[in-house]
């Protein structure tokens, strides 16, 4: 991998590194380390402020920092970043991680409800290979084994849950894998969030295939899906598209929903294969035609919503999170009906990543402290819910394997687990 030398300003002087010339591209893009000092003006006065400001501004908007974590947090964000290149001195780390520990606490969060009620589960995690890789997207293949996009560390991996060896593959730097699917050869297909692109791994070999996307606004392929023609549909959240890969001639087409700033986001196809996502930025779910790309957006009632991941139970009702709300949602296709629950831990909770299986709806509360599992019985309208070991922090999507249990990937904690319904319980 080519690298360059680069000059940040940290603590009132320059100083160089040996970086990714791929990052060193990302930093020149990025806003300037005077502009970055300026908007840190406000920080809390302390050691290893200059430095935060200085490499922390360099590459991205310094006041995402005032968001908090928790202390483990903070340690973990700050892998993450070496991870991808981020230019912090070995000797600076501790000063860093210790300034954000202290000035930037986790916040508030609201507590966990945990529901009772006569499901058994058994929730079993196993750390990834690679610390503060970000596992973003689960994936549950058809012989047994877990996979994972390891977003911040460029990588795609590989565990097996009997014997928790877990194998990482390499993709290209800046890549930034994000959603994963596997194809009826046992390839895993993934969204290069970071680098515009559709990516196709070959396990057997470790080849990898990438398809960039023909439109250069398009630069940020998130959540992709197989529809029963072995079509790849996925969504452009920033890039505010719909996008159409066929495998076998390489074609990628795209078209913008109607909504301007909808950022498309989970994806999902029925049984009838239908495409359904929903629209992030707005208060909408909406379906897209596999032959004309036209797309239809449903309107959900609250104009607040803002729907983030979905599920399809087996009557082909669109089951959807309300990220925003703390709302999980239904809607019937055939009439466009809408209905909603409350979530457990309150509107406050931001349920996030969904599955339907079993019978059920499950999925996880990502702000409630700790967070949830939360299952939803529709005949009986009733929850049931159960703290992640460990916090949970933060199950941003879903799986289900060839046994019909939820599989979960937790960026924050940098593990993979699968919730064994009917085990053993907690």
């Amino acid at each position: 991998m080519a690298k360059i030398w680069a000059r940040i300003l940290i603590a009132g002087g320059w100083r160089q590194f040996l970086i990714p010339a791929s990052t060193a591209a990302l930093l020149a893009l990025a806003p300037c380390a005077a502009p970055a000092q300026q908007a840190g003006v406000n920080f809390p006065d302390g050691p290893g402020k200059n430095t935060v400001v200085g490499i922390c501004g360099s590459c991205h908007d310094i006041g995402r920092l005032t968001a908090g974590y928790s202390p483990e947090g903070w340690h973990t964000v700050i892998r993450m970043m070496q991870n991808f290149g981020a230019p912090i001195p070995p000797e600076e780390v501790a000063g860093i991680t210790d300034y954000l520990i202290k000035s930037f606490p986790e916040r508030p969060r609201p507590a966990a409800a945990l529901i009772a009620g006569d499901t058994q589960i058994d929730i079993k995690e196993w750390p990834v290979a690679t610390e503060g890789s970000r596992p973003h997207d689960p994936l549950a293949a058809r012989d047994g084994s877990l996979w994972y996009s390891g977003q911040l560390a460029n990588v795609l991996g590989r565990l097996d849950p009997a014997s928790g060896a877990i194998r990482e593959y390499k993709l290209n730097p800046q890549t930034g894998p994000h959603g994963l699917k596997e194809d009826k050869d046992g390839n895993i297909w993934f969204t290069g969030n970071f680098a515009g692109l559709i990516g196709r791994l070959d396990p057997k070999t470790g080849d990898v295939r990438e398809y960039r996307l023909p439109d250069a606004s398009a630069k940020d392929p998130h959540t992709l899906v197989f529809d029963h023609d072995g079509i790849i549909w996925f969504t452009v959240q920033g890039g505010n598209k719909v996008g159409r890969l066929d495998p076998t001639s390489g074609e990628i087409r795209l078209v913008t929903p109607p909504t301007a700033n909808a950022r498309p986001y989970g994806i999902v196809v029925n049984a009838k294969n239908a495409v359904w996502f929903v629209e992030f930025g707005a208060p909408k779910i909406a379906t897209i035609d596999s032959k004309t790309m036209e797309i239809r957006e449903y309107l959900l009632p609250d104009a607040a919503a803002r729907p983030r991941r979905l599920a399809v139970g087996p009557d082909d009702a669109i089951w959807y999170v309300d990220f925003a709300r703390g709302f999980l949602g239904r809607l019937d296709p055939t009439t466009g009906m809408v209905k909603e629950w409350a979530s457990p831990s309150g509107p406050k909770s931001q349920p996030y990543g969904i599955v339907f299986t079993k019978g059920a709806v499950w999925y996880s509360e990502s702000a409630a402290k700790p967070n949830t599992i939360v299952r939803f019985d529709p005949a009986s309208e009733k929850f049931q819910s159960w703290a992640i070991p460990g916090g949970g922090d933060i199950v941003r999507n879903m799986d289900v394997d060839r046994n019909g249990n939820p599989v979960l990937a937790n960026s924050l904690v940098n593990k993979v687990g699968v919730v064994e319904i009917g085990g053993t319980g907690h």
